[in-house]
């Protein structure tokens, strides 16, 4: 449904770099780059606007596909050396469906941070 998302941070570069090392187990990359700010995202294409905010925004719950449990665990580690906060480490979340397979990070700005993947394990 979406084809892009804007979120405020108060420091820019922090949580550019952040979100790169959270999300580089998941293929995401700086996609554009400019004055306003950074868009991550895969192929070229801008999938996550980071720009400037005068005040801490209101922290939102970020979701973001993994093709694997494998993953999710990467992003988990990841997020967690990059200075997020521990928010749900991976495992099933079978309240949501049977293969959701999930983990939570608290990131900058205090966003909620998250890796899914809905497949089951092979």
């Amino acid at each position: 449904m979406f084809d892009h998302i804007g979120i405020g941070a108060t420091d820019v570069a922090a949580s550019k770099a952040f979100f790169l090392q959270a999300l580089a187990p998941l293929g995401v990359a700086v996609a554009m780059e400019g004055p306003s700010g950074v868009g991550l995202g895969m192929n070229g294409k801008p999938s996550l606007w980071i720009s400037p905010a005068a005040a801490t925004p209101a922290p939102l719950h970020l979701a973001f596909t993994a093709a694997a449990r494998k993953d999710v665990d990467a992003f988990y580690r990841a997020a967690l050396a990059a200075g997020g906060t521990d928010n749900g480490a991976p495992g099933l979340r079978p309240h949501y469906h049977a293969n959701y397979y999930g983990a939570f990070v608290i990131g900058p700005d205090g966003h909620n941070v998250e890796a899914v993947c809905h497949k089951p394990e092979v």
